[in-house]
Parts: C-alpha cells; sequence; structure tokens
C-alpha cells in the first residue's frame, strides 16, 4: 500500500469511521470485481456488495501492517469468505448431504489411518477402510476441499492447472482459482477423478490408471478430455 493508504488504514484500524469509508470508496472496485463471481444465485446485487463490505471492514481490523504482506492479498479471501458464507448459511451454495456424509467418512478415515500407519494412508487404503472407490472420494474431496497442487506440473507437456487460469494479478488468481473448483465439479465422475489423482494427488496416468482399472492411453484422454472442458468452462 502507499504511504497515504497506510495512514488511512492505521487511522481506520484505530477507529476513525471517516477513514474506513475512505478506504471503502477506494476500494469499491476490488469489492465489486468479488461481488460479480457470485451474481445470480437469487442474492440481490446490493446485498452481496454489503456482504463484501462487512469483509472488507473485518480485513482492516485483522490486518497487521507491520506482516509484510499488501493489504488487499489479505483483503480478498476476507470478502470472499464472508460472502461465501452467507450462501452456504442461507444455502444457496450446496454441496449434497451424501457427499458431505461421504467427506467426513473420508476425513475419520484419513486421521485414523494417520495415526496407526504414521504416515499418509494411500488411496487404496482409504478406499478399503471406507468402502468408497476412488471415483467417490474423488468427487467428495472435490466438492468439500481445496485444490492444493494448482502450482504442480503434473502432466507430461509440463501442463499445470494454474496455466488455465491465465496471467492475472494475485486478487484475480484467488478469484480464478475458485472458479475452477466449481469447474472441475462440472465434469462427469471419472473425469473428476483423473484430475484428482493427477493434480491433487500428483500421481502418473500408469498410477492412476491401476487405481482407476483401465488402460493409460485412457486415462490420457479422459486428462485431455478434462483439461479441454475446464478450458471451456473458464472461457
Amino acid at each position: 500500500m502507499k504511504d497515504f493508504d497506510l495512514s488511512l488504514l492505521k487511522a481506520a484500524q484505530a477507529g476513525d469511521k471517516e477513514a474506513a469509508e475512505k478506504l471503502l470508496l477506494a476500494n469499491s472496485g476490488l469489492i465489486w470485481s468479488i461481488v460479480r463471481r457470485f451474481l445470480g444465485r437469487g442474492i440481490d446485487n446490493d446485498d452481496l456488495y454489503q456482504l463484501g463490505c462487512v469483509g472488507f471492514i473485518k480485513a482492516i481490523h485483522g490486518f497487521d501492517t507491520e506482516y509484510g504482506t499488501r493489504f488487499s492479498t489479505y483483503a480478498v479471501p476476507k470478502i470472499m469468505g464472508e460472502i461465501r458464507r452467507f450462501l452456504r448459511d442461507d444455502g444457496t451454495v450446496k454441496v449434497s448431504r451424501g457427499i458431505k456424509e461421504k467427506a467426513m467418512l473420508i476425513r475419520s478415515a484419513h486421521e485414523s489411518l494417520t495415526q496407526k500407519l504414521g504416515r499418509e494412508p494411500l488411496l487404496s487404503e482409504l478406499s478399503e477402510v471406507t468402502g468408497l472407490s476412488a471415483e467417490e472420494i474423488a468427487v467428495a474431496e472435490n466438492a468439500t476441499g481445496a485444490a492444493e497442487s494448482l502450482h504442480s506440473e503434473i502432466s507430461e507437456d509440463g501442463f499445470s492447472l494454474e496455466s488455465i487460469l491465465g496471467d492475472y494479478d494475485y486478487e484475480e488468481k484467488l478469484m480464478e482459482t475458485v472458479a475452477l473448483k466449481e469447474a472441475i465439479e462440472k465434469l462427469d465422475k471419472k473425469e473428476q477423478a483423473v484430475i484428482y489423482l493427477r493434480y491433487y494427488r500428483g500421481m502418473t496416468q500408469s498410477n492412476t490408471a491401476k487405481i482407476l482399472k483401465v488402460s493409460q492411453v485412457q486415462i490420457s484422454r479422459l486428462e485431455r478430455r478434462a483439461i479441454e472442458q475446464l478450458k471451456k468452462f473458464l472461457a
């Protein structure tokens, strides 16, 4: 932040309402850029913006000026979190009860196996304990979890999931990451499983083929088709 903005931020943190209003006005474009990601869900645009403002104010009071991070880098997830929390509690963002139950079962099995084995459990071990297939585990974890390997170059041609998001600033990249998660959920179960195993678990096509009990050629085709679909969804 600029020195002027930093002094304004410190004033707002000290309880200066006028300083807080100035910061809100100066960053209204950032707030709206995030709000636009959530339009069309049955919530009034202005209400979404107000939720974004609440998140922004929380960011003001929670930001540590000595930490060395850009304020906007800290504010974006706060704004998005406030909106998503409301939509989730309001029932607008829906994850089926069945998937939630599977996700809980997977987490419980993961914790139990980690303690028992003293290491990260293999997918086959999770499958055996939960009775769920690799595809079911992939769908449940994709729907309820967060991508961990956007930057990893898994594909043989050096492809990474992040590479289809474009060359954006951090804030835009963060919003696009949310869009990527939603796009993955639109794939069929087999394609979701391939993306999960290849890019979330970092597995080779060969190992992925063994887990899904298909040929490596089929995995290659599924992966290529899934990536093309993701590009279309995010275009």
